[in-house]
């Protein structure tokens, strides 16, 4: 009787562990795409996102992230999302510009940021969020949050110091927003594949490119025959998503939708360092006959500017589109980021 009576607090407590255990334990198991390959960088990076979201939710949430292609190609992933086939995507939110031009101009409004922290605060204090979810939770996906593979630096083989130096410069720019604001800050912009750059540079085909972020034109010898980067860069920095089946979120505690939007943010501060840690011991290892130009903030206002005359021309395109470039402006605005 005394070894029975002593069992019954020790059987208790494991009938106590055992709930516990059960009330914390995983309750979502999900898939996400993304739009990158297994060995690219912001792939490996996005690992972290997926262990944040098991520490931010208590391993409540439990996340597979799939390199692009696995299950739907890159741009059939916002059906997929909606139809159930995976459960959410992480992804360039451009490439879904051709169902609504809108997605395009939020996902990369060329010239509009200096610093991903600008971006971020945008979505997150300056009404990008509401935004994005105003496009997407139609097409049954609800946005979580974004992310950015970093302020692309500006590859140069001759001095760039601001707007005037633009003037006639031959350079490689892809087709769409950025080709028509540099062409409108005065550039010669041509399509070139990313594959031709370094020989269209080395043979003086052009004479600029917009590439990649510093680290990246770096570490592929681009500085080596362009000598006068800008860095940090002023004209490109994506916007990459991270949303999910909009029945999913519905269904969710409001505990885990807290605990997945934190993910996203602090996955987003995490990629943001690792890339500016990157960049920062290239330049660290930069060979002193590279000159590093830095514009001065008036000088990317006066971008941004011209830039603004292309978002307007995208804005016509749909009323959502519109509603993206007056929030985008306004928020530009109030931060005193647009010159006069």
């Amino acid at each position: 009787m005394k070894k029975f009576s002593l069992s019954l607090p020790l059987a208790a407590g494991v009938m106590a562990a055992v709930l516990a255990s059960a009330a914390t334990a995983q309750e979502y198991s999900l898939r996400f795409q993304s739009s990158d390959p297994a060995g690219n960088a912001n792939f490996i990076y996005a690992q972290e996102w997926t262990k944040l979201v098991e520490e931010k939710t208590d391993g409540r949430v439990v996340v597979e992230l799939l390199p692009v292609e696995t299950i739907v190609a890159h741009n059939e992933t916002q059906d997929a999302v909606a139809a159930g086939i995976i459960d959410g995507h992480l992804t360039d939110t451009s490439y879904f510009s051709g169902r609504e031009p809108a997605f395009g101009l939020i996902a990369n409004p060329v010239g509009a940021w200096s610093a991903p922290e600008q971006m971020l605060d945008f979505v997150r204090n300056g009404g990008g969020k509401e935004l994005m979810n105003e496009m997407l939770e139609p097409y049954g996906l609800h946005f979580i949050g974004a992310t950015t593979p970093g302020l692309e630096a500006f590859v140069s083989k001759v001095p760039l110091d601001g707007v005037d130096d633009l003037a006639g410069l031959k350079m490689r720019a892809p087709e769409g927003m950025v080709q028509k604001v540099f062409a409108a800050a005065g550039a010669a912009p041509v399509n070139l594949p990313g594959s031709e750059v370094f020989t269209s540079l080395d043979k003086g085909v052009i004479d600029a490119a917009d590439y990649s972020t510093f680290a990246t034109n770096q570490s592929q010898g681009l500085h080596d025959i362009a000598k006068h980067p800008v860095q940090p860069g002023f004209h490109s920095l994506p916007l990459i998503e991270i949303s999910i089946n909009k029945g999913i979120w519905d269904s969710m505690p409001e505990d885990i939708q807290a605990g997945l939007e934190e993910s996203v943010d602090a996955y987003a501060e995490y990629q943001v360092a690792q890339i500016r840690a990157s960049d920062e011991e290239a330049l660290a290892n930069l060979d002193e006959s590279i000159t590093v130009h830095d514009w001065s903030d008036e000088e990317r206002a006066k971008f941004r500017t011209i830039a603004r005359s292309q978002w307007e021309e995208a804005a016509a395109a749909s009323p959502a589109s519109q509603k993206v470039y007056d929030t985008l402006v306004a928020y530009l605005e109030e931060k005193g980021l647009m010159s006069e």
